[in-house]
């Protein structure tokens, strides 16, 4: 079949093209292109795995099908993955595209954290494969209702449709007979994974992980070392840093993304320290959970300054009693928009300045 066909390419490979004007300088990576994935090769085999679909890239790295952004890591008798995407059908089609890269079976699973978009595939995995992650992971898989929850609840009801409308928009707009054709079969392509979408969700099986440690878990597969570290809560209450100390790479999940990452889990104050823990490992590039590859740190520090800014602008509005939605309507983040395009006016997602209130009201509590 011809998507098995390896795709070799060196060119500018920014996650999707609404990442091409990010402040942070985009590499040139070999690609090897699958059917449902794209692989950027970042070393000897380490690649960074982006879901497509038939194709078609979804803005900021944020793919309501597959879910987050992976990372494959190919050592001398087998493979580990950081994380499993958003249904048992997307992990699956992960694997299967992995053999494209290797046949090596996969052994080792790494989730950085609860999420489903990071989680839910990992019900494929046999008893074989250890799936590993901070023991607040599986407390989390087994005390939340993931599936009726956030994130996943507002996530899988409105991204896809808010990708249709986008698309349809976009149709509408487009005046180049060409460049019309082409968004007109994004929207179909769209249309066709909604409806498969709907039918994968039925599949979830929440599945937490078999393997747990609290501070620290080093991994040695034929020669490469694979750090697994808890640096802070942040994100949420166990992220997990997956540190190859060798080849200089971190990914991250979602504690550092290169975009502005879902803020509905979080622990702000905590987060903003354990992002400067993250900042003192010796790593040349960060693989985050959404986005794009990045190598300079700065962006870490300017996300800082961006959890600073809202958390002060969010304290500033509830102390002046606005709810928590008028408040996320009000917050003016644009002077951050230029490390973080998805930044697009005014404005910010509803879920993480509720999540300030709510983690504003436990401090109080203390």
């Amino acid at each position: 079949m011809n998507f098995r066909k390896i795709v070799i390419a060196l060119g500018l490979c920014a996650s999707v093209a609404g990442l091409a004007g990010h402040a942070q300088a985009q590499h040139a990576y070999p690609v090897v292109q699958g059917k449902n994935y794209k692989f950027q090769k970042i070393a000897d085999g380490v690649y960074y795995a982006l879901p497509e679909y038939n194709g078609t890239a979804f803005p900021f790295g944020s793919n309501p099908f597959f879910g987050a952004n992976l990372v494959v890591v190919v050592n001398k008798d087998d493979v580990l993955i950081v994380d499993t995407g958003t249904t048992p059908a997307a992990a699956r089609a992960f694997v299967a595209d992995i053999k494209l890269l290797t046949d090596k079976p996969v052994r080792y699973v790494v989730n950085t954290h609860w999420h489903y978009d990071h989680t839910d595939g990992n019900s494929i995995f046999g008893p074989e494969v250890q799936i590993i992650a901070h023991a607040y992971v599986r407390q989390a898989i087994e005390k939340f209702d993931i599936l009726h929850n956030e994130p996943f609840r507002s996530s899988t009801r409105n991204a896809p449709q808010a990708m249709i409308e986008r698309f349809k928009k976009q149709v509408a707009a487009e005046k180049d007979p060409r460049r019309r054709a082409a968004l007109e079969k994004k929207l179909a392509d769209t249309e066709a994974a909604t409806r498969a979408f709907v039918q994968d969700i039925r599949d979830i099986k929440p599945t937490p992980p078999n393997v747990t440690y609290t501070d620290k878990l080093v991994l040695n597969r034929g020669g490469r070392e694979v750090d697994l570290l808890f640096l802070g809560r942040g994100h949420t209450g166990g992220d997990t840093v997956v540190f190859l100390p060798r080849e200089r790479i971190v990914c991250t999940g979602d504690l550092m993304e290169s975009r502005i990452a879902f803020m509905g889990s979080a622990f702000f104050d905590e987060w903003l320290t354990t992002l400067d823990a993250l900042k003192r490992l010796d790593f040349a590039v960060d693989l985050p959970g959404h986005g794009a590859p990045f190598t300079d740190k700065k962006l870490i520090t300017s996300f800082q300054s961006y959890l600073t800014d809202v958390l002060a602008q969010v304290a500033k509005l509830r102390a002046q009693g606005v709810p928590a939605d008028e408040a996320a309507k009000r917050v003016d983040l644009t002077a951050h928009a230029g490390d973080f395009p998805d930044i697009e006016g005014v404005g910010a997602e509803p879920r993480g300045i509720r999540r300030i209130y709510a983690w504003m009201d436990e401090r109080k509590k203390r």
